[in-house]
């Protein structure tokens, strides 16, 4: 008879990650990802244990339209960092099927050198159809990087949308990557996603694309100079890459460098840092409101009926929402 593995309890699971064994860190992201109410508890345990071991990171938010090589240039800016003997965790937030909930979770596969490096981690999660682009636990994720010991987070986000400002309230340094086209490229993009940037990047600048790129980077400069900046005391601004060749990605490093020694002189880390934790607080709120009212015997009963008259048309939703928040409080 085979014998049954003992589960780990939650000081297990930070012990492990605290010593930086990955093994015991994907299991313990595996854990604070689990939509079990049984695993709740346990999952809030072992962030608890691993929080004053966090901080130390610089928390970095790459998004961009799709097809401008986010994948592609994370995993060159990777393997630099790597080389250089920092430790990078990519949190890659997968779309999720608008049906069941699932993801294709490629990213390992589209980040294949990186993710064999033994100074790189790559955690690919669905985004659950989170607002926003980010995994619902990203946050807990991030802090069990950091309490393992990793140097640079960066947390790849689905697409550009108005929603994907979501990314800006967790990570210190938000950078966009555009590509050639300028004011034609503005089409697909809010004006919001411009604002909370800390910086653009047009990417694939080379071959016979290089000047288009270094033309597109002066008219995006020109229409920064009309933004405020995300960041007060830094400016915004666009510059080139190729993540093909790997050129301006060490430009790119020291621009960021440059960025995290004016915000930590001046304070502005600090203040981030304390809104990041607000922040999250709210969201677990808002997360927690939501489980606890479709979770409730009397919500999950009266439903069906709200729903079929909503759908008939002799009701009007808010008049349905109404009642039926009613009757959560009602049961309460």
């Amino acid at each position: 008879m085979v014998e049954k593995r003992r589960k780990k309890t939650a000081e297990e699971h930070a012990a492990g990650v605290l010593a930086g064994d990955r093994a015991s860190l994907a299991q313990a992201i595996t854990l604070i990802e689990s939509r079990s109410a049984k695993h709740w508890d346990q999952a809030q345990q072992v962030v608890e244990e691993v929080l004053p071991y966090t901080g130390k990171a610089r928390r970095l938010g790459f998004s961009g339209v799709p097809g401008a090589g986010k994948s592609t240039l994370i995993e060159a800016f990777g393997m630099m960092l790597c080389e250089a003997g920092y430790r990078v965790a990519v949190l890659a937030v997968d779309p999720s099927s608008t049906t069941n909930r699932g993801s294709i979770l490629g990213d390992k596969t589209r980040m294949e050198r990186l993710s064999k490096h033994p100074n790189a981690f790559i955690r690919p999660s669905p985004s659950g159809g989170t607002a926003g682009g980010v995994a619902k636990k990203s946050r807990e994720t991030m802090f069990l990087c950091e309490a393992a010991g990793f140097d640079v987070i960066i947390v790849e986000t689905v697409g550009v949308g108005q929603g994907e400002t979501l990314v800006r309230s967790m990570v210190d340094y938000f950078l966009l990557l555009v590509l050639t086209g300028g004011g034609d490229e503005l089409q697909g993009m809010k004006k919001g996603i411009m604002e909370i940037a800390d910086d653009l990047y047009i990417n694939k600048a080379d071959g016979i694309n290089k000047q288009p790129a270094l033309n597109a980077r002066a008219e995006f400069n020109r229409m920064l100079h009309f933004l405020q900046p995300s960041t007060p005391g830094w400016t915004t601004e666009a510059h080139t890459v190729s993540a093909l060749y790997h050129d301006g990605l060490k430009a790119m490093w020291e621009r960021i460098d440059t960025f995290f020694s004016k915000v930590q002189e001046s304070g502005r880390l600090t203040e981030r840092r304390r809104h990041q934790m607000s922040d999250w607080m709210k969201a677990m709120v808002q997360e927690e409101l939501e489980r606890t009212f479709y979770q409730n015997p009397g919500v999950q009963s009266a439903w069906p009926a709200f729903e079929a008259s909503v759908i008939s048309g002799k009701t009007a939703p808010a008049r349905a929402v109404q009642q039926l928040l009613q009757q959560f409080w009602e049961d309460k």
